[in-house]
């Protein structure tokens, strides 16, 4: 047994590559390599997928409840929006400390630990009944959730080369959009039917029904993922074998892979300017994401209506994000594909800002939700690329920490803009500088990482 065998988690992915990349060049060029990533991809990618649909649900599907569940307990925009964001400053406050955790134990039992801990998190959303339980909660959620995103960020990196990670991370992040796809008619439809079953609101009905999936799938990754290539008995020993030669490789060429990590990493100025670019898109992201279901339903939209229309952005976002994904592994660019998409966010921003209608607003916020799907992938095949091993765990959860105290600024700021405006315009112009920000922040990364 190898020493992979002996040893959970990420580690032992690192002791096995060391050791198997003593096969020979005759063995390995038997294996057919893409056969091999599509076998991994085919495995893998639809269960993570389905998994951060759920997390996600659970995190935006207080934008889906928003209107009743304020109407139900008096809540103003600006403390809906404190509450939305407030989940950021739990979810900033661990992701470091739990990406280590999950580098340390492995996949397999820290996501089922994180998935069954904000499901039970989301379910008590239902029983809110003040600001301070109302905050209270969303910071918990936050905090029980951190660590799954920069952990299935790092665990892709465990599996697959650099040049198939931006395809590769569109694919897993199609459950962005996803959630917003199927989980608005279903939210609609949810708030709609279940409206005073057993004397509960349909918004109450909603966070006990969604929570399920995560707790369910919490218990089935336990059983269902695999730590790293060394343990993968569904691969034939030829193809783990390649797989550990290409990945070890990497990591030897990679600068960044030291043992002793976090202020190293806390310290880098390449993770900090790349924090600061992805807390642009973010806050373009949830800025959006969680106030577009009031704004679509300001049109005058029922809640299925509603769901329906805040649905479309997204599904063409689905198309837009897999497709720049794909171009940015074929081009092996991502500078300018983050630039590029980042640039259109922030012009669909300011086209729904401008809109003096429906339509053309819809179309804006489409071109804005293209953009910032779009921007993701190629985003976080270019933050990859240069680190390994423990320092990639520290530096995706920082660079995802800082990101995502945008979380917590964008839905707050809408808030505070729509009770003092008295409409959505300034904020969503607001919001337009937070990919202008990705974009010159991103340039700035360019030109340090050339020299």
């Amino acid at each position: 047994m190898t020493r992979g065998g002996r040893r959970a988690g990420f580690r032992a992915c690192e002791d096995t590559m060391v050791e198997t990349s003593q096969e020979t060049a005759a063995t390995l060029s038997r294996v057919d390599g893409d056969a091999a990533l599509r076998k991994i991809a085919a495995r893998l990618v639809p269960f993570l997928i389905i998994c951060y649909f759920a997390a996600y649900l659970d995190r935006v599907n207080l934008g889906f409840a928003a209107a009743s569940m304020n109407a139900s307990l008096g809540f103003s925009p600006t403390v809906f929006g404190w509450g939305a964001g407030v989940f950021f400053l739990g979810y900033a406050l661990c992701e470091t400390p739990s990406n280590l955790i999950l580098h340390r134990t492995g996949a397999r039992r820290w996501i089922a630990r994180i998935m069954i801990s904000w499901g039970l998190a989301s379910g008590l959303m239902a029983f809110v009944w003040n600001e301070t339980s109302f905050y209270a909660l969303r910071f918990i959620l936050g905090a029980t959730e951190a660590g799954f995103f920069p952990g299935v960020i790092l665990y892709i990196t465990y599996w697959f080369p650099r040049l198939k990670r931006a395809q590769i991370f569109s694919w897993f992040l199609i459950a962005i959009p996803l959630s917003t796809v199927v989980g608005a008619p279903l939210s609609g439809m949810t708030l709609t039917l279940t409206d005073g079953l057993l004397g509960l609101h349909g918004w109450q009905w909603l966070f006990i029904l969604e929570t399920l999936p995560s707790i369910l799938l919490g218990v089935a990754s336990w059983f269902y993922l695999t730590d790293c290539p060394a343990q993968a008995h569904w691969l034939s020993a030829e193809e783990r074998d390649w797989l550990q030669d290409v990945l070890e490789k990497e990591q030897r060429d990679a600068p960044e892979s030291e043992t002793h990590v976090f202020w190293p990493a806390l310290k880098d100025p390449r993770n900090l300017l790349l924090g600061f670019s992805y807390f642009g898109v973010v806050l373009a992201l949830y800025g959006v994401n969680l106030w577009l279901p009031q704004i679509v339903a300001g049109f005058g939209f029922e809640p299925v209506a509603a769901g329906f229309v805040t649905a479309l952005p997204y599904l063409i976002g689905t198309a837009a994000m897999i497709f720049w994904g794909w171009r940015s592994d074929r081009t092996a660019e991502r500078y300018g594909h983050t630039m590029s998409a980042a640039l259109l966010t922030a012009l669909g921003l300011v086209g729904a800002g401008l809109a003096t209608n429906a339509i053309v607003s819809i179309i804006a916020v489409t071109v804005a939700v293209c953009g910032t799907l779009a921007t993701i992938p190629a985003f976080w095949a270019l933050t990859t690329q240069r680190i390994s091993g423990a320092r990639a765990a520290a530096s995706i959860a920082i660079i995802n920490s800082i990101g995502h105290i945008a979380g917590f600024i964008g839905p707050y700021a809408v808030g505070w803009l729509k009770d003092n405006t008295g409409g959505f315009s300034s904020a969503l112009f607001a919001l337009s500088l937070g990919p202008i920000l990705c974009a010159a922040l991103t340039a700035a990364t360019a030109l340090r990482d050339r020299g």
